[in-house]
């Protein structure tokens, strides 16, 4: 619950889109159709997206109105799953299944079918048995001003947050730079002109000269 406490790292929006008069029987329906759900048969690397609580990451049902709505002031946990298989431990166990075959068969060397099936299905042993690592980073969408906050900076995890949000609420996401705040108080752009900063932002296109 980052989000409700201490300091926060994060990337501000604006929310690009009608809020409908029905939200929060059309948001229920659209934040468990997109909670996180874990994938039945999880590939090296994938990265597996989807929405929680910021109170629990494993609750990802968004019945209950007061677990994520308050006020107008909606929040969720966008959810990261990532299954990575430990690089030398793999290649030790495939190194001894693979010395195995060749000694069971009278072999030198496994041909590359035989390499790449018991890749495979070590693959598919080792991932069955490791936790993913997971992530969780949560979002505050003031849905009255229009403004959504995330509690991440790197490029990937706006990206999946951006793309997941426009899914599920039909919202696009336009980054804010402190500028564009600036921008929306008239004494703090009073303050810049009156100190020589009057050209603050890059013109718009057309603008230009």
């Amino acid at each position: 619950m980052g989000i409700f406490k201490g300091a926060l790292t994060l990337r501000r929006y604006h929310a690009e889109g009608e809020v409908p008069d029905d939200f929060r029987t059309l948001y229920v329906e659209a934040l468990n159709l997109n909670g996180f759900r874990a994938p039945r048969h999880p590939e090296p690397g994938q990265e597996t997206v989807g929405w929680c609580s910021v109170h629990n990451l494993l609750d990802t049902e968004f019945d209950d109105t007061s677990r994520w709505l308050y006020n107008h002031y909606l929040t969720a946990g966008l959810r990261i799953d990532k299954k990575v298989l430990p690089t030398k431990l793999f290649k030790a166990h495939l190194e001894k299944r693979l010395a195995e075959w060749c000694a069971e068969n009278g072999r030198e060397k496994a041909p590359s079918a035989i390499r790449r099936e018991q890749k495979e299905l070590l693959e598919v042993e080792m991932l069955a048995r490791t936790l993913p690592r997971v992530a969780v980073h949560e979002f505050c969408w003031n849905i009255v001003e229009g403004w959504v906050v995330f509690h991440n900076t790197s490029d990937g995890a706006n990206d999946h947050f951006r793309k997941l949000f426009r899914t599920t609420f039909g919202v696009s996401l336009t980054p804010l730079s402190p500028l564009d705040l600036v921008a929306d108080d008239e004494d703090l752009v009073e303050g810049l002109e009156l100190a020589g900063i009057s050209d603050y932002r890059p013109p718009l296109v057309g603008e230009e000269g």
